[in-house]
Formats: C-alpha cells, structure tokens, sequence
C-alpha cells in the first residue's frame, strides 16, 4: 500500500479504520477455522461427510448465536459482543484440537460450539460496518477488507502448510511430535493473534445499538428478496469451506498442496478487490456479481467434468476469485436494502442481520443436506463431484434477483423510502 492508498485509510472515520484493523488481525486466524478444520477432521477420520456434518452444526451454531446475540444487545455494547466471540472462536477451535475426533458426536458438538463462537463475531462484525459505514464508503471498506482477508488467505495456509510438514516428525523435549501437535500450537497462536485483534477494536468509540425487538417473521418485499439472495449464497458457503479441503485431500494429499493452489489464485485477487473497492462506484456492483458469480460456475463445472486432480485446480483457483468478488457485491447490497427497509418498516437495523443469518442457515443447511443425501444414497465421489455443480448452477439465480433488489431501493420505493425518512 503506497503514501497515497495510507492518507486515504485515514481519512476514513475512526470506526472504520478501527473495524478494519480488527478485521486485518482476525482474518489471520480464518484459514484455521475455515479451511485446516476441515483438513483435521478428514485427515483423523477419512471420511467426506463428516466434515459436512461437522460445517453443518456450525451453521446451526452460528444462527442460534445470532438470537442469543439479539438479547445480550439489550445489556451490552456490540463492540463487547464482538471481542467475546473473537476470543471464544480461538479458545473453541483450540478445545477442538485438544480432543479426540474419531465418534461422529464430538464432531458435530466441536462444530456447534465453535458456530456458537464464531456467531458472535459474524453477526456484531455486521451491525458495526452497518452503522459505521454508508453506502459511498462500503465499496472501499469491502475491497479494503477482501484484500487483506485474501492477502492472508495466500500467506497463512502457506505457512501452514509448510509448517505441518516441518514439524512432523520432529523432536521437542525428548518426544517425536506429529501433524496433530502442529495443528495444537497454530490454533494456540490464533489465540494470540485474536487478543491482538481485540485490543485494536477497543481503541474504537461504538455507540450501543438499538436491539428492543428484533424479532420478526414478516418483512416488506425488498427484505424477503434479500433473504432469498442470502439463502443462495448461504448454500453455497458451505461447499467454499468444506469442498476445496475434501477434495484436495483426495486428489493430491497434502494440507500443503492446499496453500499453493489458495496462493496463486489469492495473489491475483486480493489486488483485483482492492483496486475494485477503491475505483468503484455503487452502480457497478452487479457488474462485479455477476463476473464472480459466472467464475464460480466454471471453476463447479471442471470440477463436474474432469473429477480429478486438474479439476480441483481449476476449481480452487475459481473459488478463490469469487469469494472476494461475491462478497464485495454482495454486503454492500445487503446494507443497502437494511438502511432502506429499516427505514420503511421502522425497525432496528440488527432485526435484518438476524434474520439474513437465518436466511444464510436455510441455504447452507439446503446444500449440506444435498451432499449428504447425494454421498448416503449414491457415493461421496457422487457428491462431490455434482453436489458443487448444481449449486453452482443455482448460484446464477443470484444475479437477477440481486439486480430486483437495486432497482426496487433506487426506484420502485425510493419516493416511500424518502417519505418515510422525512417522518421519522
């Protein structure tokens, strides 16, 4: 980052550098939960769909942590809520490498309670940027963000990598340590990283959010839409975490195979997303949606055709492009429709995190179930191969309704939106 890109982070207000900064810190510890969990599990076990049972009741742990999160706002300071689940992520995956994964039960109670955790985070991430940012800004604080959550995503399971396999076999204190003690001391050092990262939130002045009823079925039209676009991309979520792990696992082996090929997609992009958040505008956020949304699709179909060790290239390298590119398009969107339903509805913003976190759990919980049934009934090679393929599919649904989302915030309710506000 040059003199000039530095003089323009700060100029941003206080809580958005102290967002980032936070999120710079704890995006170091992400690869760990995201992608060498599931490597551990399926290392210790050998079997896929355990790593899906086990993301599947983290999904389930995250959205009850997002209701339980609904209650605690009416007590304490989303910035609180947010350093606790920080904290609670990293003791709870360091819990998990400290037990034994070999019965089904403790994986899915690992999984739920490290989804419990890592809620927190998520959901108080969102209500901050939400209230901390605005509709000019959030393509910079996106891209800003996907930049360095790619950065780290290139050197972190890299140096992962290339650590398990320095360690094991070596020799500490007179016993021979293995891969499994290498994954204890990373998730030691993500709890490190995690108090670093909460002592930079801290410097933050945060207001106390709003939460006196949150809880809500009915939504206007702009909402459910929205929910409808969180359930697609919480279907395929699932699969960006779990799949690239399985099926590199299979194809060629090593954890350490799996911070190359992250790499040399990540260094690529996470230039691509800053450059992207910085130059553009809001209007040009479908244009980047639909790009990344087209990426996935052809990295799911290499995947479907070849099934083998050149698909899965294909296939992570595509991954790692749209993940960024997605979510740059994506929460931007999400908050623009929030800023403009909760203006319409009358209602606290954290009411729309709440619930698109349901929506996210609706399709994650869609495209687990479809692995399983597809592994159970078929074969996991079955599923692995096609599962991915058809949400990927299902994925290009995502660009015409997010553009019906835009057009209805801009046009078809912009003289209600600003009526509404002016009555506030």
């Amino acid at each position: 980052m040059n003199l000039n890109e530095f003089k323009y982070f700060k100029s941003q207000p206080l809580n958005v550098r102290t967002i980032l900064v936070t999120n710079i810190l704890f995006a170091m510890v992400l690869p760990v939960v995201e992608i060498f969990a599931g490597a551990y599990i399926m290392r210790n076990t050998g079997v896929a769909t355990n790593v899906i049972y086990y993301q599947l009741m983290m999904y389930i742990g995250v959205a009850l942590s997002a209701v339980v999160n609904g209650f605690l706002l009416r007590f304490f300071k989303s910035n609180h809520l947010y350093s606790f689940g920080i904290i609670v992520s990293s003791l709870s995956l360091m819990a998990m490498m400290f037990v034994s994964v070999d019965s089904l039960l403790v994986i899915c109670l690992t999984g739920f309670f490290l989804g419990l955790a890592t809620g927190f985070f998520w959901t108080n991430r969102y209500l901050l940027t939400l209230y901390s940012t605005n509709d000019d800004n959030r393509n910079y604080f996106f891209g800003f963000e996907s930049f360095f959550f790619s950065f780290w995503n290139i050197v972190i399971p890299l140096v992962i990598g290339a650590f398990l396999t320095f360690i094991d076999g070596r020799h500490l204190f007179g016993a021979e340590l293995d891969v499994n003690a290498g994954y204890k001391i990373l998730t030691a050092t993500s709890l490190v990283i995690s108090i670093a990262a909460v002592f930079a939130l801290s410097k933050g002045k945060f207001e106390k959010a709003e939460a006196k009823n949150v809880f809500h079925i009915r939504f206007h039209r702009i909402w459910q839409k929205m929910l409808a676009l969180a359930s697609l991309k919480g279907m395929v979520q699932g699969f960006l975490v779990t799949a690239p792990a399985i099926l590199v696992l299979k194809f060629i082996g090593q954890e350490g195979a799996l911070g190359t090929i992250q790499g040399i997609g990540c260094a690529f992009t996470a230039i691509l997303v800053y450059i992207l958040g910085r130059i553009s505008r809001p209007q040009d956020r479908m244009k980047i949606f639909g790009f990344g949304l087209v990426v996935f699709f052809i990295g799911t179909l290499a995947n479907g055709i070849m099934f083998s060790a050149a698909g899965v290239y294909v296939f992570v390298l595509c991954k790692v492009l749209f993940q960024p590119l997605h979510d740059l398009a994506y929460y931007p969107t999400m908050m623009k429709a929030i800023d403009a339903v909760s203006i319409l509805e009358k209602r606290d913003g954290y009411t729309y995190i709440l619930s698109q976190e349901i929506g996210l759990f609706v399709g994650r919980a869609i495209g687990m179930v479809l692995f399983i049934l597809l592994a159970q009934s078929i074969s996991e090679d079955f599923a692995l191969r096609f599962a991915v393929l058809i949400v990927g599919t299902l994925q290009l649904l995502s660009l015409p309704l997010a553009k019906s989302i835009i057009k209805d915030v801009d046009v078809r309710y912009a003289s209600d939106i600003e009526n509404a506000k002016n009555n506030k």
